[in-house]
Formats: C-alpha cells, structure tokens, sequence
C-alpha cells in the first residue's frame, strides 16, 4: 500500500493527534481534521467543520456512554461533541490506532476511549500503544494482545493522549516507517 493512497483522520488536538499529523505529512499521507463551530484544534491541515445537523449524526446517551466506558461524567454536555466529533472518525477511518492507557477495565483511558469502545462496537480493527507499558496491542476476541501493528487500511485514525511522551511519540514514527517504509 503506498502513503499517498491513504488518509488518516483525526481531531488535530496536541499531543498524539496533532503528531500522528505531522507523521503522516511527513510520510505524504492524506489528512483530514474534523472539528465544530467554536473550537480551534491544534493541527488544523484540511480541516473539516462539523455541522450541528452532522455532528448529531454522532450523538449518543450519555448513560449509554458511561456504561460502555465504565465511567460517569461530571458534565456530560461539555464532553458530549467531542463524542459526536470522534463518531466522525472512527465512521470514516476504518483502522483505529490509539496512543494512551489501557485500564484495567480493558478500556482506554480519557476521551479517547471512546474512539475504542466505538472501533469495538464497529468491529474495526483497534490497536493501542500503552505508553505505561511501552508497548503496542490489538484488540482481539474479546482483549488486549501485545502486537506490532501495521498500517492497513487506506483509512485511519490516528488519537490518543494529549500528554504524549517521547515513547509514544517513537511509537507513532515507527508505525509510520514499519508500514509505509
């Protein structure tokens, strides 16, 4: 598969969003940036302003949410088009790659769970790289198994922590180089 038939999509927030970004201009991938009125991401190269009509498209229970992420919401409204936004892209981008935290719960740490517990829902493939235990895994029947993923698909998601380490950030680079060089 060559990089420049390939789009990865993303929420251009800093961190593992923003340089998964960096990472596929570098490699020549095609990049999309979804984002809604009001809010001004970090990466904004082939932004796309999600309509509120679109962004519903996404919307969700929050109580449903809670419940599949095993967590409650101190204030739901505020997280909530965030929510509708990762919708976006994990609908679009068919392989979901995650730089984060596994919980204990087999789920991922912060907001960008969701993006997890949607690629399960969907049935996508899911890769996360735990920067905690330093090494990449793949959700499989039902778990977490340790992996060395590759890029796959010609859509991608590329999320995770906004307090990305230099481990994760050498993760995200040889994805990139392990799949495209």
């Amino acid at each position: 598969m060559k990089p420049e038939e390939c789009t990865l999509y993303h929420s251009g927030l800093r961190g593992a969003e923003a340089y998964f970004g960096e990472c596929a201009e570098k490699w020549g991938v095609n990049e999309v940036v979804f984002t809604y009125e009001g809010h001004t991401p970090d990466r904004a190269k082939n932004l796309v302003v999600l309509s509120e009509e679109e962004l519903k498209r996404g919307d969700i229970s929050m109580e449903l949410v809670s419940k599949m992420m095993k967590r409650n919401y101190a204030k739901p409204e505020r997280i909530r088009k965030v929510l509708q936004v990762i919708f976006h892209m994990v609908n679009k981008g068919y392989q979901v790659f995650i730089v984060g935290e596994i919980l204990p719960n087999a789920t991922v740490k912060g907001g960008t769970g969701w993006a997890a517990e949607l690629a399960k829902l969907f049935n996508r493939p899911l890769h996360v790289f735990d920067q905690k235990q330093g090494r990449w895994f793949t959700w499989k029947d039902g778990k977490w198994e340790e992996d060395i993923p590759v890029i796959s698909h010609n859509t991608f998601v590329g999320t995770g922590t906004r307090n990305l380490t230099e481990e994760g950030r050498e993760a995200i680079e040889d994805l990139f180089a392990r799949s495209f060089g």
